[in-house]
């Protein structure tokens, strides 16, 4: 197998990886990196010939993975997309925003060459969608040959499936992002257990020494956050989380209305607004239709949340005290949980509490980094305020702990390990701890737009 990691500027971003297979060509993934925009975000597609795509497999439909996936279409009439059945749901909603979201940037960022695909673009994307169900391979044939291609569920989010190639005996095993705990929302990964040949692990966590160690652990962060919420609020103050509209929001919905349900969170104005609010009703859709999600618009309306009423002035409170759960995870600049940041962060009754990954670099990232008595500068808008209120992130990940990852890699016992979606410190850990465990194992940390031989 040849592998290309096509992220120009590695690490987590515009997640792309191109594949020769025998004389099947394979792209795994089409993203666009969220903390930058225009053509900068985007993978070099360049080392893709024109019509030589046989299938894109979609591990999952947040846009660092699925963003960019028109344009490695545009050239690719033929490619078939392979993804699961709720990831179908979810995908033509996440493109078609983004398309929008492009739009608007046009002017805000004077970037002409913004947006930089059409929603008719994404219509003719979504007409070469090939959906298969969870466990069941299909054997495709093509160029006189063929090759088999399986979905397991990966927990992470609705959707995320870990991809299992078959060809000639050749088993290849992508794990794309993965997550083995049980969410409220969504139950954990079911990977395969049996020796793959290769195997293309995520390392998100592999920096992060904190261990979960099952529902326990997931269980008391849940109880402190609840307890965060609690005591802001009692004292007047307003509470923002900053999440991903996909998987992140609708989790931490269900987990305010279940908090809500045991009495152990008081009863207080919730607010939300925008494409979670939306992706809530798919979420409902996929819940009834398929069973692969725990999820129903009744907890819309047990929390009686509200639309978010206008944005406040930088450094003044909102009108309305609350819970305020708005994206982007990461405060990405002119995002709502960016501006809502600006207006809580100088009131010491209030609180920002971040319940997923944030990139360093990302404004959530420098928030989290700054600390109390700090001054943090919104650079977007040019404001600066001091950090009183509460900063603490939750460690609510989607993605698997460093060692599951490392146990189910060692278990599986691949003759190969290729590193992706990690920075830096975390591939090394992981490259480091597999090569000590598993002094047989070909472990590769590859560069990125440099093809190698697997």
């Amino acid at each position: 197998m040849n592998f290309v990691d096509l992220n120009a500027s590695g690490g987590i971003g515009a997640n792309a990886q191109y594949l020769e297979i025998g004389p099947f060509r394979l792209l795994v993934d089409a993203g666009m990196h969220p903390g930058k925009a225009g053509l900068d975000a985007l993978p070099d597609f360049s080392l893709i010939a024109n019509d030589s795509l046989d299938f894109v497999l979609l591990t999952h439909c947040h846009l660092d993975h699925l963003g960019a996936l028109p344009l490695a279409l545009r050239n690719q009439a033929r490619a078939e997309v392979i993804l699961s059945f709720p990831s179908k749901f979810l995908a033509a909603r996440m493109l078609h925003n983004s398309c929008a979201i492009m739009k608007r940037q046009r002017e805000s960022l004077q970037l002409n060459e913004l947006p930089l695909y059409t929603h008719r673009e994404v219509d003719q994307t979504c007409r070469q969608f090939h959906p298969l169900p969870y466990g069941r391979p299909r054997t495709f044939h093509a160029h006189g040959e063929e090759i088999e291609i399986a979905l397991f569920a990966a927990g992470h989010i609705p959707g995320a499936a870990g991809f299992r190639i078959i060809y000639k005996h050749r088993r290849i095993f992508f794990t794309g992002d993965v997550l083995f705990e049980n969410q409220l929302t969504l139950a954990g990964a079911q990977f395969p257990q049996d020796v793959v040949d290769t195997l293309v692990l995520e390392t998100t966590r592999g920096a992060t020494e904190i261990t979960r160690r099952g529902h326990p652990r997931r269980q008391s962060e849940i109880d402190r956050l609840i307890g965060t919420l609690d005591h802001a609020l009692s004292h007047g103050g307003s509470v923002l989380l900053p999440v991903f509209a996909l998987g992140r929001m609708q989790e931490i919905l269900a987990i305010i209305n279940d908090a809500r349900a045991k009495g152990t969170l008081r009863s207080t104005p919730v607010f939300s607004a925008g494409l979670g609010m939306d992706l809530a009703d798919i979420f409902d859709e996929i819940s009834r239709k398929t069973g692969l999600v725990k999820f129903r618009k009744r907890v819309l309306k047990n929390l009686r949340v509200k639309a978010l009423p206008q944005m406040p002035q930088p450094g003044r409170s909102p009108e309305a005290s609350g819970i305020y759960i708005l994206g982007s995870g990461m405060m990405i600049e002119h995002t709502p949980s960016y501006l809502m940041a600006a207006s809580l962060l100088e009131n010491h009754q209030n609180a920002v509490c971040f319940v997923g990954y944030c990139d360093p670099q990302t404004p959530g990232g420098k928030l989290l980094a700054a600390g109390t008595g700090a001054t943090y500068l919104f650079e977007a808008i040019d404001y600066a305020s001091p950090v009183h209120a509460r900063v603490e992130r939750f460690d609510l990940s989607g993605h698997a702990d460093r060692d599951q990852l490392l146990n189910y890699a060692m278990k599986i016992d691949p003759r190969s390990i290729v590193l992706t979606h990690g920075d830096a410190d975390a591939r090394d850990w992981f490259f480091n701890e597999l090569t000590y465990h598993s002094p047989n194992t070909t472990v590769l940390d590859p560069l990125p737009l440099r093809r190698y031989l697997v």
